[in-house]
């Protein structure tokens, strides 16, 4: 199936019909390339390259993703345009510098961040593909982190005290200020330079092969949020996450950690469309279903698998699930064949059990 095809199957599923999506993976690799990695970070050309190796095996595989490339700049893409220092080791992806201080971070206000290195870097990143590739192949945004994720690399843990010491909490909302301009216009240069609609996008997540959104033009990313209650939750992550719907259109959401209040949060967010969770073994996958049915919100996840079980019996028994709650899903299976013929049959196994 073509990439236009896809697309037009993926519009369907976000009109809520026919049946929830499968990413089937061509093989099992590491979700991060990193071999070569820092020489690659600062080498467009060699980084396109290294993302293309690994969409190809997308094109006519059995699977209903899409392949996807991006310029794979790490965590630190937006607070590096504040002037935070990083550092690539050997294997790994960018690890944060030096936190900045108030009047470091109240400066970046007048940066413009399409001239910063790392924009630079997707600019040349995104002219490469556009040059070089026949549609079949789509690029999407860089790592966007939340507002409160970027504030946190920004400003450091310190963030977790000020937002429980009373007179602090000017300063927090104004740092959460300061990083919500800064996200807003990365990413909305970034989209111009990918030529997507404010509300609409593609991204694959990370990896190889991805899904068309059509009333979403942002991922975000909020790991942070995990480690603090209910209330903070509610007082200084969730308004910023709001603020970046209505700016977007609707949100897609990753969050890696446990915090069942988050989840059902997000869940209750009308501009979250999907959730995408790092650690979905540590939540009931059935909840998570019952969940994401009861709010209208996709669940966009792997989901985990049981020891020893087959992929005919994992698939069976998420897709039971997906059945029996009504949910909507685009599951990224962590228990999958090895053969063509196989993954084909997983294809379509999926779509019996979860057809509406």
């Amino acid at each position: 199936m073509k990439t236009q095809e896809k697309i037009e199957m993926h519009k369907a599923f976000w009109r809520g019909e026919g049946p929830s999506l499968i990413l089937v993976p061509t093989k099992e690799m590491p979700l991060y390339d990193v071999d070569d990695y820092r020489e690659r970070f600062y080498n467009p050309e060699k980084m396109w390259e290294s993302e293309m190796a690994r969409a190809r095996g997308v094109l006519d595989w059995p699977t209903d993703g899409i392949p996807t490339v991006r310029p794979n700049l790490g965590v630190i893409f937006i607070p590096a345009m504040a002037g935070m220092s990083f550092d690539i080791r050997p294997d790994h992806m960018p690890w944060p510098g030096k936190h900045l201080t108030p009047e470091q971070i109240r400066s970046s206000r007048d940066v413009d961040v399409t001239q910063t290195e790392l924009m630079q870097l997707a600019v040349e990143f995104y002219q490469i593909h556009r040059e070089n590739s026949d549609g079949e192949i789509l690029a999407y945004q860089p790592d966007n982190q939340g507002i409160f994720d970027i504030a946190h690399l920004m400003y450091g843990d310190e963030i977790f005290l000020d937002i429980v010491t009373e007179e602090k909490k000017p300063w927090v909302e104004e740092l959460l200020e300061i990083s919500f301009d800064l996200m807003v216009r990365a990413s909305v240069h970034v989209k111009k330079l990918i030529g997507e609609a404010t509300d609409e996008m593609a991204h694959g997540h990370a990896t190889q092969q991805g899904v068309v959104f059509c009333d979403a033009g942002l991922r975000i990313s909020e790991d942070s949020p995990t480690m603090i209650s209910p209330q903070l939750i509610d007082q200084f992550v969730i308004p910023p996450i709001e603020r970046c719907g209505e700016h977007f259109g609707g949100i897609f959401m990753h969050y890696c950690g446990k915090h069942d209040y988050l989840f059902e949060r997000l869940c209750r967010c009308e501009c979250v469309r999907a959730i995408d969770l790092g650690d979905p073994w540590s939540y009931d996958t059935r909840w998570l279903l019952e969940t994401c049915a009861e709010t209208n919100t996709v669940l966009y996840s792997r989901v985990g698998a049981e020891q020893r079980e087959s992929w005919t019996d994992y698939l069976t028994r998420v897709g039971g699930l997906v059945h029996d709650t009504a949910a909507r899903c685009i599951l990224r299976p962590l228990v999958f064949p090895e053969s063509r013929a196989d993954c084909e049959r997983m294809q379509q196994l999926w779509h019996e059990l979860t057809a509406k």
